[in-house]
């Protein structure tokens, strides 16, 4: 399967097939993990409640630490 990325607002994303989510039971509302190893990205679903906090927690980390650069990079 071919995808390409979608304008939204400032930001580019990739639209998924009802299909795959239903098949790996993700939802709108399902914390979904990103990494990459440099050439591949890598989307993952959150099942464990403490991984959602450990992602947030990180999340608040960063952008507190670089919040002003990403802002600034996205722009």
């Amino acid at each position: 399967m071919v995808k390409f990325l979608t304008k939204v607002g400032n930001s580019e994303a990739v639209v998924i097939d009802k299909a795959i989510l239903s098949l790996l039971h993700i939802s709108s509302g399902t914390p979904l993990e990103i990494t990459t190893d440099g050439k591949n990205l890598v989307i993952s679903p959150i099942s464990e409640p403490n991984q959602v906090s450990d992602v947030k927690k990180a999340y608040r980390v960063v952008k507190k630490r670089f919040g002003r650069a990403l802002k600034r990079l996205a722009d």
